[in-house]
């Protein structure tokens, strides 16, 4: 854990630069909080406020997902922590749903509200209800629109900048490929013949991440090829029976890597390798994969060798930052990084910086 949370702090500290030219708009990282190398960012919001009295109603899109299952669990752990009384509900993949949980959080007299929408196209409304009851609302994981984040003065988001992650999967690709070029190019054309394996069709991570990790192995001087495209919707069985028919349409010796939007997906895709006898441990039957969000499923997979490379999508401290900023907005603290224990950027936004996760370091975050 110590190695894990000083290698964050490097990361954030590192990634700064980085995101200006992966189109991150001049946002800045969030920088660590001051103190001894163990100590995780949020921990400048813990015993600062009265929590006996806070209430966090809390909506996750569905409650199986790997990722968002890590985040709800920092949540509560935070929550806990803090003094502070969490309530979180599975919004079952059903905006609509979720609209009526929110409706049904105002009613019970909850404090605060904490979000991770369904459709983030859908916020609007959610901030109307909370506007109208006059309580702070945090979106998480899926950015509302610029104009939903300024229609009102309680509103704040956690996440991370989608197309540093889509970079970062790009990189380990465009690595792997020129270190192994002569195995690699399977059919020795010259060029990168790939598979992308997306997420929900519209969601921001889903796009970024899928333009970003071209754009990465473009700018690394390899010509790509694109050979297969479909959404699986961060589900690992529909990862696996996707890369099934991709398998049975292109034949598998023309696949030479495969990107997907997150662990889930890439853990789907190396099923379905595995069932055809590549990703086993034969140097002569390997497909580099590579995911986004470094679950604990997915480092096990990088330690038995069957996974390429992911990406920190860090779970920690997204639960974490939204905790602390519900918390202490319904406790009536103003937003600053000295009470939340997080940089604000535009008063807003708390950026949480992802890390590259390859063969060298996979072990420091298991």
């Amino acid at each position: 854990m110590k190695k894990r949370l000083f290698a964050l702090m490097m990361a954030s500290m590192m990634v700064m630069g980085a995101m200006v030219g992966c189109g991150g708009g001049g946002s800045d990282a969030p920088a660590p909080t001051e103190g001894d190398e163990t100590q995780t960012e949020g921990d400048a919001a813990e015993g600062s406020a009265d929590m006996s009295n806070v209430e966090i109603g809390v909506c996750i899109y569905k409650f199986d997902d790997t990722f968002m299952t890590g985040v709800r669990n920092n949540m509560q752990a935070q929550a806990d922590t803090l003094g502070a009384k969490i309530e979180l509900v599975d919004s079952q993949n059903k905006q609509a749903t979720q609209n009526d949980q929110v409706d049904t959080f105002i009613t019970k007299g909850m404090t605060a509200l904490a979000v991770n929408p369904v459709d983030r196209t859908a916020a609007g409304p959610l901030v109307e209800k909370a506007s109208a009851a006059g309580l702070p609302i945090v979106f998480l994981n899926r950015e509302p629109e610029p104009d939903v984040m300024q229609s009102y003065d309680k509103v704040w988001y956690v996440g991370a900048k989608a197309e540093e992650s889509g970079t970062m999967s790009g990189e380990i690709i465009a690595d792997y490929w020129n270190a192994n070029k002569e195995t690699a190019d399977k059919n020795g054309d010259g060029k990168l013949q790939y598979i992308m394996v997306t997420g929900e069709p519209g969601h921001q991570d889903a796009t970024l991440r899928t333009e970003y990790s071209v754009k990465a192995l473009e700018a690394a001087g390899i010509e790509v090829e694109e050979i297969g495209n479909d959404t699986a919707m961060w589900d690992k069985v529909k990862a696996t029976e996707l890369m099934n028919a991709f398998i049975t349409s292109q034949g598998i010796d023309s696949i030479e890597a495969v990107l997907c939007n997150n662990d889930d997906m890439a853990l789907g895709v190396i099923e379905s390798l595995k069932a055809n006898g590549y990703n086993t441990g034969d140097a002569s039957k390997f497909v580099p994969v590579v995911g986004v969000d470094a679950t604990a499923p997915a480092l096990e997979a990088m330690s038995n060798g069957s996974l390429l490379g992911t990406v920190l999508n860090d779970a920690e401290n997204q639960g974490i930052a939204t905790t602390n900023i519900a918390a202490m907005a319904a406790a009536g603290q103003e937003i600053t990084q000295d009470t939340v224990g997080y940089e604000i950027t535009d008063g807003k936004y708390v950026w949480v910086p992802y890390v590259k996760i390859t063969a060298e370091n996979y072990k420091d975050f298991q």
